[in-house]
Order: C-alpha cells, then structure tokens, then sequence
C-alpha cells in the first residue's frame, strides 16, 4: 500500500476536524495536531486557513468527479448513463467518505467563493443529466433526490437505515432505465 502524502493527511485531518467538531474548530494548529506534523509543515503545504479550505474543495471535487466518469466510461447502456453515474458516485461517496463534504460545509462558512470548482461540476453534470436521453424534468429529479439522500447523511436529519438506503438507491436506478416516454 502506497504511503500516505503528507497533503493528503493534512486534508483528511481538516475534514475529520470539521466533520466531528464543526468549521470553528477548524484552525491551523488543530489541523497540524490531528495530521501529526509540525504547523511549517502544514503551511508548507497549505499557506492559510482559507487555502486549506480551498484544497479541501477541490479534494472532494476531484474525487467526485473521477467517480462519476468512471461509472459514465463503464456504463454499457446509453440513455440515462450520466444520471445512473451521478446516483451511484453519489451513493457510494456518501457510504465511504462523509469527511469529504466537510470541504463544502467549511467552504460555503469561511469563503462561499471557494465553492466554484464544484459548482461548475455540478453545472456540467446537470448539463449531461438533461440531455442524457431521459426525460430532463426525470432525470433532474433523480438527481436532486441523489443529492437528498446525501444531504441527510451530511447533516444526520433522518438518515436511513442501510435496508430502507438500499432500497430507495435501487429505486432511483431503475427509474433510469424507464421509457423516456414512460417517464
């Protein structure tokens, strides 16, 4: 197993630090501490609060993004294959690493700005959504319940059991593969 960048850790230790104690807690110092590496390290890296957060925005995004495309490059069928991408890449981000939308909730406290690259994201998936052979009003809708799901997640307002998560996932797909004229 590859080691560990020193970025890397320093952006999973702010998100961690966001994620479990709020954008507050979010300083420098804490960051070094919970990355165990001196504060000149840390800067070496990230030369303020604001560039830390902004590093960890574009983390998410690259993550993201790389997950969608590769579900779009390995779905075999053609219509409804960006928004079968956005609901798994989704799904799966939400299972695996809540920490990383701790990016989005520090950016949108300290610098609204910062949320840009993400939210050009969203813009060219919403674009692809729209004219990905769904009905674009469906396919729209699917997406915004994908992001829902993961909003609840984010903020704990009555997240579902892993059964019921399941089941509204498989849900959501299988509407993607329904006659756009069915829609």
């Amino acid at each position: 197993m590859p080691r560990e960048s020193k970025r890397h850790k320093i952006l999973e230790a702010a998100a961690l630090i966001v994620h479990n104690r709020g954008i507050d807690a979010l300083t420098l110092d804490a960051v070094a501490e919970e990355a165990q590496v001196s504060k000149g390290g840390l800067l070496y890296h990230f030369r303020s609060k604001e560039a830390l957060v902004e590093g960890l925005v574009l983390h998410m995004n690259n993550i993201y993004r790389t997950n969608v495309e590769k579900a779009v490059y390995e779905d075999i069928n053609r219509e409804g294959k960006w928004t079968r991408a956005f609901i798994k890449a989704t799904y799966d981000q939400s299972l695996k690493n809540t920490e990383t939308s701790a990016g989005m909730l520090a950016a949108q406290g300290i610098n609204p700005d910062l949320l840009k690259p993400l939210q050009q994201t969203y813009a060219n998936w919403q674009d692809n959504i729209a004219h990905d052979g769904l009905d674009p009003v469906q396919a729209t809708i699917l997406r915004l319940a994908a992001d829902g799901l993961w909003f609840s997640e984010i903020f704990g307002l009555a997240p579902l059991n892993e059964d019921l998560r399941k089941q509204v996932l498989d849900t959501l797909l299988e509407q993607t593969h329904q006659d756009k004229n069915n829609a």
